[in-house]
């Protein structure tokens, strides 16, 4: 049964096949009853119904593979489907608005968000080294003891002020899945700045207002949201966000 992310979305917001939580699939509830939809997640669903995987290659397939997939799929930054998974797993968990409405999820600078996720997403492994040069740079200019206080301030600095702009759950969930995307491609100095400038972009105003400069975005070349370019006009193949 073949599916168009359209249906897909309709049919999560109607309640029927309600994604399955904690893994691409639950192997026992297929064989149980085949055409439960539930027996998937979000991302096992889309790549089933639209991208046409048999249930056994969801079954067999590590779960950084399947943020992968999805993301190419649906046009969409990894980031980007690692977040349609982190909120797919809570507990009142509503997928579709991770693609139809995600400044429910990020906050108001949600639009700058996913052109940032997009840019990193398609980093070369020079890009990601340029990035990792950039946060040891940074280190060394400061030294020991005080890149750590450096480091921690502008990361205490960006903490409050995307709390303060976007509040706690938008925050975490910039953070979530920042750090998955780029810290799996590139390793943890990557992840830790593409998080930290996640958080300055969604609490840029009032970290220039707080008296703070961006620490961690200028590691990706930008000195405010504003440079980031925009991602491609048929990012999401078509699906258009509210506010958008």
């Amino acid at each position: 049964m073949t599916q168009t992310i359209e249906q897909i979305l309709a049919r999560w917001d109607s309640g029927d096949g309600k994604p399955y939580k904690g893994s691409l699939i639950d192997w026992n509830a297929y064989e149980a009853d085949p055409e439960n939809m539930g027996c998937m997640c979000a991302q096992g669903q889309v790549l089933a119904l639209a991208g046409g995987w048999d249930y056994a290659k969801l079954r067999d397939t590590d779960q950084s593979d399947a943020d992968i997939a999805t993301a190419k799929l649906l046009n969409i930054s990894r980031a980007h489907a690692v977040l349609l998974r982190q909120i797919n797993d809570k507990v009142d968990g509503a997928p579709s608005i991770v693609l139809t409405d995600p400044g429910k999820v990020l906050g108001d600078q949600w639009s700058k968000l996913l052109d940032f996720w997009w840019l990193f997403h398609n980093y070369s492994a020079a890009d990601w080294r340029k990035v990792v040069a950039a946060w040891a740079a940074a280190r060394d200019a400061a030294w020991a003891a005080a890149w750590a206080a450096a480091g921690d301030a502008a990361r205490d600095a960006a903490w409050a002020a995307a709390w303060a702009a976007a509040g706690d759950a938008a925050r975490d969930a910039a953070w979530a899945a920042a750090w998955a995307a780029a810290g799996d491609a590139a390793g943890d100095a990557a992840g830790d700045a593409a998080w930290a400038a996640a958080w300055e972009i969604q609490g840029f105003d009032l970290l220039i207002e707080r008296g703070h400069k961006p620490f961690f975005l200028p590691m990706f070349g930008f000195s405010t949201p504003a440079d980031i370019p925009a991602r491609p006009a048929d990012y999401g193949n078509g699906i258009v966000p509210k506010g958008e």
